[in-house]
């Protein structure tokens, strides 16, 4: 575990990013949390790897500019520990290759320098360079309990590591990487992602006993105003195939059955989708998170399917939810075809956890 978070030999100011560990029921161990976090970063890296091989600095940029309490990171693309044939570790990175050591170290690095050495790392990988899912949360705000699935089961991880909940004093916070529609009524494709939104439905049902703050690459765009040519992505098809059920037709995130139960999981866990409560018009500019091929039929086509989500009894002290990225040349993505996004809330009151759980 020394090789895994040893820092930069360079200047000496280099710090450890760490790995926190947890309790068989998922509670935390070490330094106590002082309050809590204001301050949320979300982004789809795409290959969090590639992204600090070639858009490092840029990123780091960013961050120190922004300054989040919490970073949840998707499509990590770094394989879970072990070795072939044998049973795989979803919370550590995979070192027992020479490739794969290689490729830890270079990480490893750019964690250890300034500000991410102030953050804790949690892993939730894949088996191989699939999905994942990463959240950082500054030492100073650490969470009463982490968990690695929907289920709050301790030890356990959801298939290619797409869920990580931070159990925090007077809110939890759920991180995912949504499957994936894709185009077809197969295993995985739209039933694939039928069970998942299910699961999520239930789980935003069962979450009541703090408000939730749900983030991540939901892998859908809830309206028409959510895209910037609906009648495009509604006609969308592959290679011609065109699904039984006219509510499955369209482009994976925009069908008319996606949407509808996204609908359905906002209304009966009374959450609100952030961004378009504080951002009522249409924004060709800046309100898109993920953006096509610069080259091709998708250029300029672009879709909101990352997000920050909160319970109803958080709108008040919703400050500001932002797409950081600008226009259709990728400006602000550093290298991801999604860029951030962030969420901005006000202090709490000091009886809000009273005050929420018995409301």
């Amino acid at each position: 575990m020394k090789r895994f978070f040893r820092p930069v030999e360079k200047d000496g100011s280099a710090k450890k990013p760490t790995l926190s560990s947890s309790s068989e029921n998922g509670e935390i161990s070490g330094e106590g949390s002082k309050k809590e976090p204001l301050k949320f970063i979300t982004w789809n890296a795409n290959s969090f790897l590639l992204r600090v091989k070639k858009n490092w600095p840029e990123f780091t940029k960013f961050i120190t500019s922004f300054d989040p309490d919490v970073i949840a990171i998707q499509e990590v693309r770094m394989p879970a520990a072990g070795s072939k044939d044998a049973p795989k570790n979803p919370g550590e990175l995979k070192d027992d290759t020479s490739s794969s050591r290689e490729e830890k170290q270079i990480l490893m690095r750019a964690l250890s320098s300034p500000p991410f050495g102030d953050y804790r790392v949690w892993w939730s990988l894949a088996d191989s360079k699939y999905a994942g899912t990463a959240l950082f949360v500054k030492k100073c705000f650490q969470p009463q309990k982490v968990f690695f699935n929907l289920d709050r089961k301790a030890s356990k991880h959801e298939p290619d590591g797409r869920v990580i909940l931070a159990e925090f004093e007077t809110f939890n916070l759920l991180n995912t990487y949504a499957p994936n529609n894709g185009w077809k009524e197969e295993e995985n494709s739209f039933p694939r992602r039928r069970k998942w939104d299910k699961r999520i439905l239930e789980f935003v049902l069962q979450s009541s006993d703090k408000p939730l703050i749900w983030c991540g690459d939901l892998n859908v765009s809830h309206e028409e105003i959510d895209v910037s040519h609906p009648d495009f992505f509604s006609a969308a098809k592959l290679n011609g195939y065109v699904p039984p059920n006219k509510e499955d037709c369209g482009q994976p995130g925009f069908t008319l059955a996606e949407r509808k139960r996204f609908g359905n999981i906002l209304k009966e866990g009374k959450l609100i989708d952030a961004y378009r409560f504080l951002h009522k018009e249409k924004d060709m500019e800046r309100g898109f998170s993920w953006s096509g091929n610069p080259i091709g039929k998708y250029r300029g086509k672009r879709m909101r399917i990352d997000y920050f989500i909160a319970a109803e009894k958080l709108k008040d002290r919703i400050v500001a939810c932002e797409m950081h990225g600008l226009g259709i040349e990728l400006q602000g993505f550093y290298g991801s075809d999604h860029c951030p996004v962030s969420l901005v809330l006000s202090e709490g009151h000091a009886n809000s956890k009273e005050t929420e759980l018995s409301a």
